[in-house]
């Protein structure tokens, strides 16, 4: 799994045509903005990819976010799924996918009308004070520890 710029691994000799050919290896690319192009080599945030594929609402002056850093998330269920089914097909695919560009297939999306994307649910519960949970902490990492392989 890559996610970086598309010329880091390759400036290194680490890109998918370095590594040595082998049946089935599913070689997955995450960028934010492509691999050709002016926006190939920009650096890309769950934000701003997700606002560079139009994953935005409201106006100029005050844009609203769809979620926190929404475009990574998605991105990453999508390369899973798409691993599933070229690891169905056999493998041996070089799967590139831009976080831009799959914000950009969310954004296509028919809107509701319905929803308010500034209302924050609220929650009746309250978290635990810090330091609430350490001694259960404390023994489920000596019962994990103890344990053989």
């Amino acid at each position: 799994i890559e996610s970086s710029r598309p010329a880091a691994l390759r400036r290194r000799g680490l890109g998918p045509s370095d590594a040595p050919a082998r049946p089935g290896r599913i070689w997955v690319r995450i960028t934010g903005h492509g691999t050709v192009g002016e926006r190939a080599d920009w650096v890309a945030f769950g934000d701003d990819a997700a606002v560079s594929g139009g994953l935005v609402s409201g106006t100029t002056t005050a844009p609203e976010f769809c979620g926190d850093a929404i475009a990574d998330p998605l991105t990453g269920i999508h390369a899973a799924r798409a691993v599933v089914e070229s690891h169905a097909r056999g493998g041996g695919e070089l799967i590139e996918m831009s976080m831009a560009a799959v914000a950009a297939e969310y954004a296509q999306l028919t809107r509701s009308d319905d929803i308010e994307c500034t209302t924050v649910p609220s929650t009746t519960e309250h978290a635990a004070a810090l330091g609430d949970s350490n001694d259960r902490v404390d023994d489920l990492l000596a019962q994990r520890l103890a344990a053989t392989c």
